[in-house]
């Protein structure tokens, strides 16, 4: 399916269209861009046609430099099927050989005021952000104390709940129900929630709540890094469950692992409290303190100081 194509770059930046309308429909396949100034000087045998084309003032330049045969021979060369546009930055004027082949091959050649080099980390930015890898998992997104906590579990087990109890004590929901995940980095995770159920929480034998609406606008955001996954169980007497927090499992998204804690859900325990103070142990663990390995030191410090004293 494709997720980017001219015509949301035209949108995006308020890019000026010169010639070649009829391309915008073209679809946008790599985050990568290309200044085109060794093939204007003639080398096409690794031509990247499939980026989009900036050209800015050295380009331009050196393309007055050539004979008018040789500019329209290279321009020609620039325009391929496959080409999604060629964006002219400084606001500076456009070779008329450029525009007369970029109509009639169809190629969006569109204009920009901004410089060179900060347009092109703009559309760079842009461009991985909507070509990143993507899925979607079942679950519930909140910020809670800065960690992006995503809770996962099976239906009816409380996510919901939990997470509405968190909104309460002053922390902020992302998603509901499902949350759209995209890679943007090597490591990075961000979460967002579908438009249509944006803000919106599903509580059993409630209904559906708008949280925005209930607890204002500080009770939501747009989209958040995820850190960590705290996934709820009904509680089973027979499974042995961590009691130190030695053990660190991972989940793997897209090509990204992140922490996993398991906590049993049974009557009586307040999850909202228990996720509260995990999130602030990731923090203090990311931080260089972790609480179980300085038990077990202190332990092991305990039985050798008790041992030396048999002997």
């Amino acid at each position: 399916m494709v997720k980017v194509r001219t015509k949301d770059v035209i949108e995006k930046f308020d890019l000026e269209l010169i010639s070649g309308e009829e391309g915008i429909n073209r679809p946008i396949s790599t985050s990568d861009i290309s200044r085109p100034g060794i093939e204007l000087a003639g080398y096409f045998d690794y031509y990247p046609e499939d980026r989009i084309q900036v050209m800015g003032m050295t380009e331009l330049t050196f393309a007055e430099k050539l004979t008018e045969s040789e500019r329209k021979y290279r321009m020609e060369k620039l325009c391929t099927d496959v080409t999604p546009g060629i964006i002219i930055t400084r606001g500076m004027e456009v070779p008329e050989e450029l525009i007369e082949v970029s109509e009639r091959e169809s190629v969006p050649l569109m204009r920009v005021k901004q410089n060179t080099t900060k347009f092109s980390g703009l559309l760079t930015n842009f461009l991985e952000s909507k070509l990143a890898p993507t899925t979607a998992i079942h679950g519930v997104l909140v910020d809670v104390y800065g960690v992006g906590v995503m809770i996962t579990g099976q239906s009816g087990v409380g996510k919901s709940e939990t997470a509405l109890e968190l909104v309460k004590r002053g922390h902020r929901l992302v998603a509901d129900d499902c949350i759209e995940i995209r890679q943007e980095d090597e490591g990075t995770l961000v979460g967002t929630s579908p438009d249509l159920i944006e803000h919106l929480l599903e509580i059993r034998g409630l209904g559906i709540i708008d949280v925005m609406t209930l607890f204002g606008a500080g009770a939501v955001l747009s989209h958040k890094k995820i850190s960590l996954n705290i996934n709820l169980e009904i509680w089973d007497e027979t499974k042995q469950y961590d009691r130190l927090g030695l053990d660190e499992d991972k989940v793997k998204i897209i090509d990204t692992d992140i922490t996993k804690i398991t906590i049993p859900v049974r009557p009586g325990r307040n999850l909202a409290v228990i996720l509260e103070v995990a999130a602030m142990n990731f923090r203090l663990k990311r931080m260089g303190v972790n609480a179980a390995e300085q038990f077990t030191h202190r332990l092991t410090d305990v039985i050798s100081e008790g041992n030396k004293g048999d002997l």
